[in-house]
């Protein structure tokens, strides 16, 4: 069994034109597991605190990950992209080489919520040519284990493997717990391995991870959860890590200091993604 070894919880911030958020990875506490560079959870009745959304900004050398829970967010770049996702769509965006876009919520019942996953890609692959993957909710699978459904949105679990493409190895699972449910779940030798509790609570290792707290997993072998009498609705995300430098700054992140400022300069000259 895989053990914790650092707990943490969700701290808050504010990104894009004033968008309240929970920064999860990506701070002073944990500021990274490798390949996860950030995990922001997003979500709120209140319009006045997300309308305003992420308009144009650059990226550069990774790729993001946005997992719609509620809501609708329209979304634009520099390389003729374009449309709209909504609650359970998963958008999957390689930055690449560089590329310019928007992510704009649209007033959908009063409600977004949602995450955005970074994940890091390494050297050989930071200049790829941009791609999105918009995957509809309906075609993302589930797996069910007694009392607990997985859905399986990139990688591979008990036979069922999910739709998006990764360039590294990486898997997403959204689980949801019914109450004393408990999960087995296998897990790559090689792979670094967390998971964020979005509602409820689940005893692993002997503690408890409750609402709005991540435990990262170390050793080998299998994470096991069990929820409590609340059931539980958990993000699971494992990948391989990828052991090189990591330089970045906001929007880019590069092995070296000296690719950062190249990544600036053709931003500011405007041929970040020719």
């Amino acid at each position: 069994m895989r053990t914790l070894t650092k707990v943490v919880q969700g701290m808050p911030a504010t990104d894009g034109a004033g968008v309240k958020l929970k920064r999860i990875i990506g701070t002073a506490a944990l500021d990274m597991v490798d390949p996860f560079l950030m995990l922001d959870e997003f979500g709120s009745d209140d319009p006045d605190s997300w309308i305003a959304g992420f308009p144009d900004h650059p990226h550069r050398g990774f790729e993001t990950v946005t997992v719609l829970l509620e809501g609708r967010v329209r979304h634009a770049d520099s390389v003729g992209n374009s449309g709209v996702i909504e609650a359970g769509d998963v958008q999957w965006m390689t930055a690449g080489k560089g590329i310019i876009h928007s992510e704009m919520p649209e007033r959908a019942d009063g409600r977004l919520r949602g995450f955005q996953l970074w994940v890091n890609l390494p050297a050989h692959l930071k200049m790829v040519a941009p791609r999105y993957q918009d995957t509809r909710a309906a075609r993302i699978p589930t797996v069910t284990q007694t009392g607990v459904t997985l859905r399986v949105i990139t990688g591979e679990v008990f036979g069922v493997q999910g739709p998006v493409e990764s360039l590294i190895p990486v898997r997403l699972l959204q689980a949801r717990f019914e109450p004393h449910a408990a999960l087995d779940l296998p897990v790559p030798a090689d792979h670094n391995c967390f998971a964020y509790v979005q509602e409820g609570a689940v005893s692993s290792d002997g503690r408890e991870l409750s609402t709005g707290q991540l435990g990262v997993y170390g050793g080998r072998g299998n994470v096991q959860l069990r929820a409590t009498d609340r059931g539980a609705g958990i993000l699971i995300c494992n990948a391989m890590p990828i052991n090189e430098p990591v330089a970045r700054y906001g929007p880019f992140v590069m092995n070296t200091r000296d690719e950062l400022a190249r990544a600036f300069d053709e931003y500011q000259r405007g041929v970040l993604t020719t």
